[in-house]
């Protein structure tokens, strides 16, 4: 049983880095890419990313636990734009504080957020689930 909660702790491990990668690279190479891509994907990478991270700490959970605390994280945070105190700015003005916190509030990002972990629940549900017999 320990040995398979390590399994599929490393492959949501994996899937955290994967979906970390891919959303940087949509930043990175945003100009190489169609622009819907370019202006959506790195925020649903990084919901998606939020999801799978959730998924690592408590693979044991059932899918829709796991969506509802991503969302709610994903959201908080982006709410959390709304207060501008300097210290908060001072954090976010760091690559990693923009990275963790981002900048300002977008009601965008909310759909973005939402999309970017319905898509990996479903690479989830389909895929890794599915590999890991179903647990």
């Amino acid at each position: 049983m320990k040995s398979v909660l390590i399994r599929d702790r490393l492959i949501y491990f994996f899937a955290v880095m994967i979906t970390m990668a891919a959303g940087l690279a949509s930043r990175h190479f945003g100009d190489q890419l169609p622009n819907w891509v370019h202006e959506h994907a790195g925020d649903a990478c990084w919901a998606g990313m939020i999801y799978f991270g959730v998924r690592m700490v408590w693979p044991r959970r059932r899918l829709v636990w796991a969506m509802c605390l991503s969302c709610a994280f994903s959201w908080m945070i982006e709410f959390s734009q709304l207060i501008q105190t300097p210290w908060l700015i001072e954090i976010r003005s760091t690559v990693w504080g923009a990275l963790i916190l981002g900048h300002g509030f977008l009601m965008i990002d909310l759909i973005r957020y939402t999309v970017g972990i319905l898509c990996m629940v479903m690479i989830d549900r389909f895929f890794l689930r599915n590999k890991m017999g179903g647990t």
